[in-house]
Parts: C-alpha cells; sequence; structure tokens
C-alpha cells in the first residue's frame, strides 16, 4: 500500500532542528525528501551532541527517510543544480533568516516563476513581519519571548526551559499541515502556494488559555511546577519511595481519590466541595494528601489509584520509557539498519494509517550519501559530475569512518 506523499518530491535546505523536523514528517509520510548540505560540516545538527558512532544524536532522529546530496550553494553552478530540482519539485522548505532565500535567488516569487506549481514553506524563528522578524532565534530563546519559560517551574524556583524542542518541532508541525493543506489545494485548483509558519507564532498559540485567563481576569498567571491552574488536586505528590502524577478534573474524580486514600470525609469537607473551592485552597488540600502518600510506596498507591481510574503516574525517567510495556505495545521504537551504528532505534511518528501506514525505511543518510545517486537520476553526466567534484560545487560521500575528515 502506498504512503500518502508517495511520488512528491521534497527539496530541503533546512538545517538544525525545526526545518529537518517538518521534513522529516513528510519523509515519514512517503515523499522522496532530498536534503540539500553544505560541504564539509552538512547540517549542524550532525555535531549536536552527545554524538553515537561520530553522528548527533538530535541528527539521528530528524532525518530519518531522506536522501543527502552535498552542493555549494553559495557557488554559481551549485545554485543552476538547486534550480535544476525545483522544475519537478513538489515541495520547497527553508528556514533562513528573513530575507536570505531571496538574496541568494531562493526566494518564494523566484522559485514560483520556475515552478507556479511549488508549495514553498518558509518556517522562521518570528515569521515573516514585524519588528523580530529579521531576529535569529532559537527554541528556548522563542519559549522566553512568547511567555512559555515564565510560567514554566516551580512556583517558587527559578523559570526553566521545556527541556524539549516544544516550539522547534511545534512549527514543524504546523509546517506540516499547512504543506498537506497546500496539496489539498492544488488538488483542486492546479496552484502552488507559500505556507509559513513560525516558532514565535507557535509559542502564542500555545500559550492561549493562559493569555486568555489573563484576558478575563487581569491577574498574571504564574508558575506552578507540576500543578494546573484550573484544577486541583493536580500535581506531583511524595510518596515513601517515589514521586506520583496525580490529575483530578471534576467532582467525581475527587470523591473516587478521597475513597481510594482512605479520607471520604474530604467529600463533605467545605473547603474542597467542588473543583473552584479545591483551587482556593491548593496549599492545604495537597498538604493533606501529602501526608497520606508519604505513608507507602509508589507502586502500592498508583494500584490503589488506577484501580479507581483515576490519571495517574509514577514520575518516570527517561531509561524506564524504552522498555515499558505501553512503549512497545504502540510499537514507538522501530530500530533500522545504520553503516555505523549497529542497534539504531528511532521514534515514529505518533499517528497510524490504517490504509497507507506509514514507515521509517531509510536511516538517516551520511554527509553526501546520495550526491552521486540523485544527480544521476537528475540526468547530470558523469563527466559533469566529476568536473562538479573537482571545482567543490558537489560533495560525495568518503569512506566510512572517515566522513568528516
Amino acid at each position: 500500500m502506498a504512503a500518502p506523499l508517495q511520488g512528491k518530491t521534497v527539496i530541503d535546505i533546512t538545517t538544525n532542528i525545526s526545518g529537518p523536523s517538518l521534513t522529516m514528517i513528510l519523509g515519514d509520510l512517503g515523499a522522496d525528501v532530498i536534503k540539500i548540505e553544505r560541504p564539509v560540516i552538512g547540517d549542524d545538527s550532525r555535531k549536536m551532541g552527545p554524538l553515537w558512532e561520530g553522528e548527533g544524536v538530535y541528527y539521528l532522529q530528524i532525518n530519518r527517510n531522506k536522501r543527502s546530496i552535498v552542493i555549494d550553494l553559495k557557488s554559481e553552478e551549485g545554485k543552476e543544480l538547486l534550480l535544476s530540482f525545483i522544475k519537478d519539485a513538489d515541495i520547497f522548505v527553508e528556514n533562513f533568516r528573513l530575507g536570505k532565500a531571496e538574496k541568494m535567488g531562493f526566494g518564494y516569487e523566484q522559485l514560483k516563476a520556475i515552478n507556479p506549481k511549488l508549495i514553498y514553506c518558509s518556517l522562521s524563528a518570528y515569521g515573516q513581519s514585524g519588528p523580530k522578524s529579521s531576529k535569529p532565534g532559537y527554541d528556548a530563546v522563542v519559549q522566553a519571548e512568547t511567555g512559555i519559560m515564565s510560567i514554566n517551574g516551580d512556583e517558587d524556583g527559578d523559570v526553566s526551559r521545556a527541556p524539549v524542542s516544544i516550539l522547534d518541532q511545534g512549527s514543524a508541525m504546523w509546517g506540516a499541515i499547512g504543506i498537506l493543506s497546500a496539496l489539498l489545494h492544488r488538488e483542486k485548483s492546479g496552484e502552488g502556494q507559500k505556507v509559513e509558519t513560525s516558532l514565535y507564532e507557535t509559542g502564542v498559540f500555545w500559550t492561549g488559555y493562559h493569555t486568555l485567563s489573563y484576558m478575563a481576569t487581569g491577574k498574571e498567571p504564574v508558575r506552578m511546577g507540576a500543578g494546573h491552574a484550573a484544577f486541583a488536586p493536580y500535581g506531583s505528590f511524595k510518596t515513601a519511595d517515589k514521586e506520583i502524577m496525580i490529575g483530578i478534573s471534576n467532582d467525581t474524580q475527587f470523591h473516587k481519590l478521597s475513597i481510594a486514600l482512605g479520607k471520604e470525609e474530604w467529600i463533605k469537607d467545605p473547603r474542597f466541595e467542588s473543583n473552584i473551592s479545591r483551587v482556593n485552597n491548593r496549599n492545604a488540600l495537597n498538604k493533606a494528601i501529602n501526608n497520606v502518600l508519604i505513608k507507602k510506596g509508589a507502586i502500592y498507591w498508583i494500584e490503589k489509584i488506577e484501580a479507581a481510574e483515576i490519571p495517574s503516574s509514577i514520575i518516570q525517567n527517561i531509561s524506564s520509557i524504552i522498555n515499558n510495556p505501553q512503549t512497545e505495545s504502540t510499537m514507538m521504537f522501530k530500530q533500522i539498519d545504520h553503516p555505523l551504528i549497529a542497534e539504531l532505534k528511532l521514534t515514529r511518528l505518533p499517528v497510524r494509517l490504517s490504509e497507507s501506514p506509514l514507515e521509517i525505511s531509510k536511516s538517516p543518510p551520511l554527509l553526501g550519501e546520495d550526491t552521486i545517486s540523485i544527480l544521476e537520476e537528475k540526468g547530470v553526466s558523469e563527466s559533469v559530475i566529476n568536473q562538479l567534484i573537482q571545482k567543490g560545487v558537489i560533495q560525495i560521500k568518503k569512506e566510512l569512518g572517515s566522513v568528516y575528515e
């Protein structure tokens, strides 16, 4: 059965996290992603540690199902080579700072003139307009800029960045959704278009509840650690050995929790009779729950609380997730062949399609691994390829183990 984007070609000149995450999604959906990389260095994420047999783990996670070709886009011959790819491409993705693509000759209007049906995606830090649009920005910086960092962390502690690249990968998702929407539009109209998204817009969107709360109350949202501004009890609690997470969103769940903890009297306590009253008396309630939970271990309590059908979990560390029965049952890891890494397992996209399954069929390519095969597909002759190699316009994969020499 064909993958959803089989037969679609993506020209990817992105680097770091956001753009490659977007094109990884398209590759997993079946598109042929041609990853254009710089000579010698390649994608910056190749050296984002820790390294595994010389390859950065960031790079490994977000660059499967792609083919790598090394082209010097600063050279006129390199630019012409890339422009020749555009003629029969479906999608082009860049994540340059504002104006750089146009200066290089790869702006939307410039490529649209070559291929009117092209879907052009621009993924940036701050968007295509406004006072920040030309500024550089990484995930953590934009977390600060959009207010996410101000509400992340313990109430009495320091602010903290979310320890995963939520805006890089989040904007990648919005970019992919935009591209898929543009493909549907093209099927109806025959027209290509430009898709824009940014880390900043993603951050503002994801703080939507908090911004609306501020508009309604005039009160600045505060850091609450693992807690939740709208519900109580909701957060992490200490047991005799490990911490657990409990989430209560309505009165029925609270009544079940009270019974599970042997504290039926809480149900009729006026401080805890409704969610509003529980939020207003959050500190007293959390202290009362902790006083009960600290008497026994996490497994004991989780079994009782889960039996009452209350959302809860031991707070797991990362290593425990890999072999977790739930992870195994959902088959979130796929082992693939890699020329340098013996047992490389990558997390699949967290979505399934019953009639057009998604696959991780190709390992993250070594730098320049597919340069020759891509050029041959494009009809470039052997003599021209050799000339381009001699001029340094393109770079081919070196022997394994010496890719970065």
